[in-house]
C-alpha cells in the first residue's frame, strides 16, 4: 500500500525525540511491506534567535532520511503569538501538505496523523476523491474538543475524512461525538517488548549500579515532558508528602516547566533526593525503568501514554490518573489509578500504594502489554486503512478537478 501520513509531529535532527511514538509506527509498516512517504509541513521562522523553539524549526531540513524512511518538511506561513490554534493556521498546513503531495506519486490512502491540524487536508482531499484517515493521538483531540472555535470545525473535517482512529477507546469516542457518527475505530500504539525488556531484582541492581545510584531506597520516576498537562509539580508534591526519607525521585523530560520545577525542588529543600535527567534516548531510558521501583504520571489529560506500556514492559508500575488510555491500561491493577487529577487525590494515592507494602509483582504488570505487540497495532491500522480504501471507492465521484477547484484549496487564509 502506498501510504502518504501528513503530520505536525515527527523526529528531526534538530528534535530527535519529538513524536519518537509516532516514527515507531510507520517504521513498523515500512518493514511490513507498504511504502511511505512522511510530510511534516514546518512553520516559516522570520526570526529564529529570538526563541529555542523557533531556532529548533528553522534547523529542520527540507528532506531528511531517518531509519529508512524520507521526511519532507514543506514551509508555511504560521500566524505567531496566540494564534497556535488559529483556523487559519490549519488551512496554512494544509495547503503545504497538499503541494508536497502533488510533487510526488499518488498515494492510495493519505493519514492526517495527529488530528489537528492535519485534518484540516481532509475536505481537499475528499473533493479528489482520495482516501483519507484522520489519526487521533490525544491533545490533538481532547484539547481541541474543548475549544469552542475549533471543535466544530474538527468534526467537520472528520465527517469529510469519513474515517477515522484512536489509540484510545476515549479518543475514539470523543471524535466519535465530533463527528455525530460512531465510526471511529481503535488502533492502539504497540510496544518494543525486546527494547524494554522485564527486569528482575538482580537487573535492577545492576542498572543502578550503571546509572551511579545507589542501591537502597526506592527510586520513582516522573517520565514526559515538563508541561502543564503532565504535571511535573504534582508529581514532586506528592513525592514531598507521601515518599519514605530515603526514596529518590527522577524526572525524565524537558518542557517549559523546568525552571519552575527546579525552583520547587529547592525550595522544599529536596535536591538531594530529585535529580532533573533531562531527556534520554530509548536505550537508556529502558535502564531508568530497569532500575526504578516506580513511575509516577499524574496527567491531567491522556491519549494512550507509552510511558506506561514501556514502564509495564519492564515490569514496573505506574501511579497514573485515571483518564483516557491510561485508565483503560491500568484497569486490572485499580491500586494503580488515582481517582482524581487533583494534589489531594494524586498525593493519597501515591501514600496509600506505598503504604501497602507490596507493589504488583513484575511478571504480571509485563503479561498485561504483552499482546500489544507493534505486529498486532500493525494489523489493526492496515484494518481501517483498508476500509478507508473501500469507502472512498464506495462514495461518488467528484469528478474533474479544474482550476476553480484547485483554487478553493488554495484559497487564502
Amino acid at each position: 500500500m502506498r501510504i502518504a501520513v501528513v503530520t505536525s509531529l515527527y523526529p528531526s535532527a534538530a528534535l530527535p525525540r519529538e513524536g519518537i511514538f509516532a516514527e515507531r509506527r510507520w517504521q513498523h509498516m515500512a518493514r511490513r511491506g507498504h511504502e511511505l512517504r512522511i510530510i511534516r509541513p514546518v512553520p516559516r521562522v522570520p526570526w529564529p534567535r529570538l526563541r529555542p523553539a523557533w531556532r529548533d524549526l528553522a534547523a529542520m531540513e527540507s528532506r531528511e532520511e531517518r531509519g529508512g524512511l524520507t521526511i519532507e518538511r514543506p514551509r508555511y506561513l504560521h500566524l505567531p503569538g496566540g494564534n497556535r490554534r488559529d483556523p487559519r493556521n490549519g488551512r496554512a498546513f494544509a495547503r503545504a501538505a497538499l503541494g508536497a503531495l502533488d510533487r510526488g506519486p499518488a498515494p492510495d490512502v493519505v493519514i492526517c496523523d495527529y488530528a489537528w491540524p492535519a485534518a484540516a487536508l481532509a475536505p481537499p482531499l475528499a473533493r479528489r476523491g482520495l482516501p483519507c484517515l484522520i489519526h487521533g493521538r490525544g491533545s490533538d483531540v481532547l484539547e481541541v474538543a474543548q475549544d469552542p472555535n475549533l471543535a466544530p470545525l474538527l468534526g467537520e473535517y472528520l465527517r469529510a475524512a469519513g474515517a477515522w482512529c484512536g489509540v484510545s477507546l476515549d479518543l475514539v469516542s470523543a471524535m466519535d461525538r465530533l463527528a455525530g457518527a460512531e465510526r471511529g475505530v481503535l488502533t492502539p500504539n504497540g510496544v518494543d517488548l525486546a527494547a524494554f525488556p522485564l527486569a528482575d531484582e538482580a537487573e535492577r541492581m545492576r542498572a543502578r549500579s550503571e546509572l551511579g545510584l545507589p542501591e537502597r531506597g526506592q527510586l520513582l520516576l516522573a517520565v514526559g515532558h515538563l508541561i502543564p498537562r503532565k504535571q511535573p509539580l504534582v508529581a514532586l508534591g506528592a513525592f514531598a508528602s507521601a515518599a519514605p526519607a530515603d526514596a529518590h525521585l527522577a524526572f525524565i523530560g524537558r518542557g517549559p516547566l523546568q525552571a519552575a520545577l527546579s525552583a520547587a525542588v529547592s525550595a522544599a529543600d529536596l535536591s538531594e533526593r530529585v535529580s532533573l535527567v533531562g531527556e534520554l534516548t530509548p536505550g537508556a531510558l529502558a535502564r531508568w525503568y530497569a532500575a526504578c521501583d516506580l513511575v509516577l504520571l499524574p496527567s491531567t489529560r491522556e491519549g494512550r501514554p507509552n510511558v506506561v506500556l514501556e514502564a509495564l514492559a519492564c515490569g514496573r508500575p505506574v501511579l497514573a490518573t485515571a483518564v483516557g488510555g491510561s485508565g483503560e491500561l491500568l484497569g486490572a491493577c485499580p491500586e494503580l489509578l488515582a481517582a482524581g487529577t487533583g494534589q489531594a487525590d494524586y498525593t493519597g494515592a501515591l501514600a496509600a500504594l506505598l503504604a501497602a507494602g507490596a507493589l504488583p509483582e513484575p511478571e504480571k504488570l509485563r503479561a498485561m502489554v504483552e499482546p500489544l505487540t507493534w505486529e498486532r497495532a500493525c494489523e489493526a491500522l492496515e484494518g481501517v486503512l483498508q476500509s478507508a480504501q473501500c469507502g472512498a471507492r464506495a462514495a461518488p465521484s467528484p469528478g474533474p478537478q479544474g482550476l476553480s477547484e484547485r483554487a478553493q484549496e488554495g484559497g487564502g487564509q
